[in-house]
């Protein structure tokens, strides 16, 4: 039976209901947001769910093939290494060290950048001419040499990549958020909202911000595969994370020599590098379409 209305209301979607609505009619995109969901909650739970010591040897199971070989053991999905280390776990730990690992630096990244962009968004004069040209100038250098040269000064290892990745995403972030704020400087309900007697920190915080915070999480999504390929990057030259670390490039890098007696070692941690990227791509082009397709309705 149909509610009684006195009088007829419309009824209007919220924004975020307006989104998700446009981002739930992309089967490309869901597929990305599940495959996303998915290598997020591995990198949380992984420690507690890899059914072997990913860090164990066993000599007696060297270069094991997968269970599906006839020579593979079903105790072991994916095989052994060179060392007799069960793949399956080293693969699943590698989840919190390649994907966990950049995600947690790109969000310090955008914070950082969150704060230096509204600094040089809202300056003027001689210190907005010195963020332009220093950002210019930093921009100019591919991220992932940006962090080679960073990490090169800090010396390899996970955290220093960590640092490396975050301080190379930086400049990316400053950059798109400055001219976020610029452009929204320059609409009428700004001045109107001064010209009632706001200061820059309530222009900024009550105005600019909410309206500027999707394309920060289209921009964060772009960085986050950047980030997932910097890590892995580094890791693949022996200047990321260190033997026995599983994280996935320096699995590949390990493995390499060992291509042809064990190519599930190299092959699969190279699949779950493309598919992260994959999932995180699906997912940031499907906000990009839902935006559009929510400000053109």
């Amino acid at each position: 039976m149909r509610k009684f209305r006195l009088y007829f209301e419309e009824q209007h979607r919220s924004p975020l209901a307006q989104l998700w609505r446009e981002f739930a009619r992309q089967h490309s995109a869901l597929f990305g947001l599940a495959l996303f969901s998915s290598f997020l909650l591995l990198s949380l739970v992984a420690p507690f769910i890899t059914p072997h010591d990913p860090y164990l040897q066993a000599d007696n199971l060297l270069l094991l093939p997968p269970s599906w070989s006839e020579q593979g053991l079903v105790q072991y999905p994916f095989g052994t290494d060179d060392l007799g280390r069960d793949l399956l776990s080293r693969l699943l730990k590698g989840t919190t060290f390649t994907f966990g690992l950049a995600l947690v630096t790109v969000i310090g990244a955008l914070l950082a950048g969150l704060a230096l962009g509204a600094l040089a968004g809202m300056s003027q004069g001689m210190k907005s001419s010195f963020f332009n040209h220093l950002l210019d100038l930093i921009l100019t250098i591919p991220s992932l040499l940006l962090a080679i040269i960073i990490v090169a000064v800090l010396g390899p290892g996970l955290a220093n990549t960590a640092w490396a990745v975050s301080l190379a995403l930086l400049p990316q972030f400053v950059h798109g958020i400055r001219n976020a704020i610029n452009e929204q400087l320059k609409k009428d309900y700004v001045t109107a909202y001064r010209l009632d007697g706001a200061n820059n920190w309530q222009v900024l915080t009550r105005l600019i911000i909410p309206n500027i915070w999707e394309k920060i999480i289209v921009m964060s999504s772009m960085a986050l595969s950047t980030a997932i390929l910097d890590i892995a990057a580094l890791g693949f030259l022996s200047l990321g994370a260190q033997a026995p670390i599983p994280e996935w490039g320096a699995m590949i890098s390990d493995s390499l020599d060992l291509i042809y007696l064990a190519p599930a070692s190299v092959a699969i941690p190279g699949l779950l590098i493309f598919a992260a990227v994959l999932s995180v791509n699906l997912v940031g082009d499907g906000l990009k379409t839902a935006m559009q397709r929510r400000r053109e309705s």
